[in-house]
C-alpha cells in the first residue's frame, strides 16, 4: 500500500491563522466521529474527542469535548492544549507543536522541557470508543526525574449540535472500579468511561466560555462551559506511555496496542483492496470507508460530516462510488435493502432526522437517482436475482406512483415528461429554504429530473427484457422514445445552445446551472452528440473551477460570490453561484464522452483531478468538502468531508479518467448497456 499520509511542520502547526482551518476527523462506523483542528482547538460545536450515536447512526451525543494536557517536569508546568476565550488564546500548547500527521489518524507531536510528547487519536470500528495514547521520549536519552503527564477531561453530554452551560442539573459524582472511571451527569444519557493507566483525582470544576469561532462566522451560537470531573496523572518514572479510553463502556487500557494494531490493519485492508494504486484513488478508497456506517442491521451512507445524517438523494448518488468501484457490493446490497424497504408511495425517503425514526419523503430525484444505483449495482456484481426477486417489484411499484401520481403533484404530465412541485415545497437537489421562503424552487419540469426520468425509463426497458417481462419492456420503449422527443422539443434553448434549467408552463428559465450536465452524463441520455458536446461547453465555459461546478453562471443577476455570514445569507448564496465539487463527477463523466477520450482531454481531465489531490490536505483533511466560494480562491465551505464528493469523484476517476477494470467485478449484466447519446 503506498502511503496517503498527510503531514504538517512546526511552522503551520504554531500559525494558528493557518492550522485552525486544518481539521481532522476520525468515525467509527456507527454515525459517531471525534474531529479538531490539528492543534486541538476546537472552532465548532461539532469539534470533540467522543461523539457517540446512541441510535446509530443517529441520536449523536458528544460527550467528550477534548483533555486539558500539560506536562510535568519537578516545578515547571508545560500546557500542550489550546483554547478561544473571549479576546485570548489560553493555553498556547500549539507552540510546542513540531508536526501532525494523519498517518492513517491524526498524530500529534510535542516538544517542551527536553521531552517529545507523540499523541495518537484514533477511534474503534463498531464502537463508541476513542483512544488517546501518550509516548514520551526524551531527547537526550533519559526522561528528566519527577516528569508526570497530567489530563483533565472536558465533558459536554449535548446534542452534537447545541452547545451547554454551567448548570445545576449536572451529578458530578466519579465511580470509580480499578483502571475504569466512569460518569452520568444526566440521567437521560448513557455514561462515559474512562478507561486509563494512571492515578485518579477528582476534581469537578467548571470552564467557562470557550468560544468557537466557526460557529460565530455561520451567525449561531458559539460559547459553551465544559465540565472537568476528575484528573488523571500519568507518572513517567519506569514508563514512557500513558493511556486514555473515552467509551460509553469500560475497557482494558493494556489493550490499547492492539486495538491500534487492529484499526492499522482493517484500514490498510481497505486500501489495499483499492482498484488502482493512483494516490488520489486509494486517498479516496479509504475516505469513502468513514461514510459507510450502521442502521439497524443494515447499512447506510452518511451524507457528510459534521452534521448530516443519512439522505436519500446523497446516499443514492454515492452509492456507485463508495461501494461498488472500491468492491464493496455486500454494503452495497445492504444499503439498497434498507432503502427499498422504506419506500413509500413510490418515494424514497429524502432524509432520516436526528430526532427521529420518521423519515422525510420531500424530494423528487432521490427515488430517480435509486434506479442508477440499482443499475450501477447490477453492472458491478450481475446479482440478477436480487434485483429481480427484491428491486424489480419496489421499481415497478415505483413507477407506477409516478404516473398516477404522489405527494407534492409529482407526477407524469401528458407530454410524458415528470413535473412536480407545489409552493413552499423545495424537492430537487436545490433545496434551500429559509422559513417558508425556498430560495430555488424549480417547480414544473427541472431539466435533470427529466434526464433522471428517462434513465429510469431505460432500464426499466432494460429490466424488463432480462426479466422476461415482454409487455412491460415495449410500454418502457415507446414512453422512453416520448419522453425524449418532448425534451428535446421543450428544453432545448437553441439560440443558446444548452438546455433550460427548468419548464413550467410557458415560462423557460434560462439561468445556466449545472443541473443540465446530468442529461449527458447518465448512462441513457436523451441529447444528440451535437447537443452534448455544446451542452459541456456551455457548463466548461460558464461554471467550471478548479473545485467543482459553479450553481450558477457568475453573469446571473442572483449569482453570489462567496458563501458566507449568517444563515440567511449562506442560505441565500446555497445554489446561487457556491460551488459543489460532486459535480465534478457528472462533469468529468460528460467531458470524456463527448471528447471520447482523446489524448488532449485525458490529460486535461487528469490536471483537474490532479487539483482535488490538493484539496485533501486543504480543509478536511483526507477528505473532500461540501462546496466551496465560487470566486476569490475558492474557499472550502459547509461540511469538511461530503459522501457524495467523494463518492462521485472516486466514481468518475477510475470508470472515466483512469478506466480502471476492478478484477473483483463479479460480472456484467446484458441488461446494462453502454451509455447512449442518441
Amino acid at each position: 500500500m503506498k502511503s496517503n499520509k498527510i503531514r504538517f511542520d512546526q511552522n503551520v502547526c504554531t500559525n494558528l491563522s493557518r492550522a485552525l482551518k486544518l481539521e481532522w476527523l476520525e468515525t467509527n462506523g456507527l454515525g459517531g466521529f471525534a474531529s479538531s483542528t490539528i492543534t486541538g482547538l476546537n472552532t465548532r460545536r461539532y469539534h470533540g474527542l467522543l461523539t457517540a450515536a446512541t441510535r446509530p447512526p443517529v441520536g449523536r451525543v458528544l460527550m467528550l469535548s477534548k483533555l486539558e494536557e500539560s506536562l510535568v517536569i519537578g516545578d515547571h508546568k508545560y500546557d500542550l492544549s489550546a483554547n478561544q476565550y473571549p479576546g485570548v488564546v489560553h493555553p498556547q500548547g500549539h507552540n510546542f507543536m513540531v508536526e501532525f500527521r494523519l498517518d492513517p489518524f491524526p498524530v500529534f507531536v510535542y516538544r517542551a522541557g527536553g521531552v517529545e510528547i507523540e499523541k495518537r487519536v484514533f477511534m474503534l470500528h463498531g464502537e463508541n470508543t476513542t483512544v488517546v495514547e501518550y509516548e514520551l521520549r526524551p531527547l537526550d536519552g533519559r526522561l528528566p526525574v519527577d516528569s508526570a503527564l497530567e489530563v483533565r477531561p472536558l465533558i459536554a453530554f449535548r446534542d452534537y449540535h447545541s452547545t451547554t452551560h454551567r448548570n445545576n442539573g449536572l451529578d458530578p459524582d466519579v465511580k470509580t472500579a480499578g483502571a475504569v472511571a466512569s460518569i452520568a451527569p444526566y440521567h437521560d444519557l448513557p455514561p462515559l468511561f474512562f478507561s486509563h493507566d494512571g492515578e485518579l483525582q477528582r476534581t469537578g470544576d467548571w470552564y467557562l466560555n470557550f468560544e468557537y469561532a466557526v460557529e460565530r462566522e455561520r451567525g449561531l451560537d458559539f460559547q459553551e462551559d465544559l465540565f472537568n470531573p476528575l484528573l488523571l496523572r500519568f507518572g513517567m518514572t519506569g514508563k514512557r506511555t500513558a493511556t486514555l479510553i473515552a467509551s460509553t463502556g469500560p475497557h482494558d487500557p493494556g489493550a490499547a496496542p492492539s486495538m491500534r494494531a487492529g484499526e492499522i490493519a482493517r484500514r490498510r485492508a481497505i486500501v489495499d483492496a483499492s482498484p488502482s494504486s493512483e494516490p488520489l484513488v486509494q486517498a479516496l478508497v479509504a475516505a469513502a470507508d468513514q461514510y459507510i456506517v450502521e442502521r439497524g442491521d443494515l447499512k447506510t451512507i452518511v451524507a457528510g460530516y459534521h452534521w448530516f445524517t443519512d439522505w436519500g438523494r446523497d446516499t443514492m448518488i454515492a452509492l456507485p462510488g463508495l461501494t461498488l468501484v472500491t468492491g464493496r457490493f455486500e454494503v452495497a446490497k445492504q444499503i439498497l435493502n434498507a432503502f427499498a424497504a422504506s419506500i413509500d408511495q413510490g418515494m424514497l425517503p429524502n432524509r432520516f432526522p436526528d430526532a427521529g425514526e420518521t423519515p422525510e419523503f420531500n424530494t423528487v430525484d432521490a427515488t430517480l437517482w435509486f434506479f442508477e444505483a440499482i443499475r450501477a449495482y447490477l453492472q458491478y456484481t450481475g446479482d440478477h436475482a436480487f434485483v429481480r426477486d427484491t428491486l424489480y417489484p419496489k421499481l415497478k411499484d415505483i413507477i407506477n406512483w409516478h404516473l398516477s401520481g404522489t405527494r407534492y403533484h409529482i407526477g407524469v404530465a401528458p407530454d410524458c415528461l415528470l413535473q412536480c412541485g407545489e409552493p413552499g415545497v423545495q424537492l430537487t437537489w436545490m433545496d434551500s429554504k429559509i422559513g417558508d421562503f425556498v430560495v430555488t424552487p424549480r417547480s414544473g419540469k427541472p431539466v435533470e429530473i427529466q434526464a433522471l426520468w428517462y434513465n429510469a425509463l431505460c432500464i426499466m426497458q432494460d429490466f424488463a427484457k432480462e426479466f422476461a417481462d415482454g409487455h412491460l419492456a415495449v410500454f418502457f420503449e415507446e414512453f422512453a422514445a416520448r419522453t425524449r422527443d418532448s425534451f428535446n422539443a421543450e428544453f432545448w434553448n437553441d439560440e443558446g445552445g444548452y438546455l433550460y434549467d427548468t419548464v413550467d408552463g410557458e415560462v423557460h428559465d434560462g439561468s445556466i446551472r449545472p443541473n443540465q450536465i446530468i442529461a449527458v452524463s447518465l448512462t441513457h441520455s436523451m441529447l444528440s452528440m451535437d447537443r452534448a458536446r455544446q451542452v459541456v461547453e456551455v457548463v466548461e465555459r460558464e461554471l467550471l473551477t478548479p473545485l467543482g461546478l459553479r450553481s450558477l453562471s457568475p453573469h446571473h443577476p442572483c449569482y453570489r460570490r462567496r458563501y458566507e455570514g449568517g444563515v440567511r445569507e449562506r442560505d441565500t448564496a446555497y445554489h446561487q453561484g457556491t460551488v459543489w465539487p460532486w459535480l465534478m463527477g457528472p462533469f468529468l463523466t460528460a467531458y470524456m464522452r463527448v471528447k471520447e477520450r482523446m489524448p488532449e482531454a485525458l490529460r486535461q481531465a487528469k490536471e483537474w483531478l490532479d487539483g482535488f489531490g490538493s484539496h485533501l490536505s486543504m480543509a478536511g483533511l483526507g477528505h473532500i468538502s461540501e462546496i466551496a466560494d465560487a470566486e476569490d480562491g475558492h474557499q472550502p465551505r459547509g461540511c469538511i468531508a461530503q459522501a457524495w464528493s467523494v463518492g462521485e469523484l472516486l466514481r468518475a476517476a477510475v470508470e472515466n479518467v483512469y478506466e480502471i477494470k476492478n478484477d473483483s467485478v463479479r460480472g456484467t449484466s446484458n441488461a446494462v448497456r453502454e451509455p447512449v447519446l442518441d
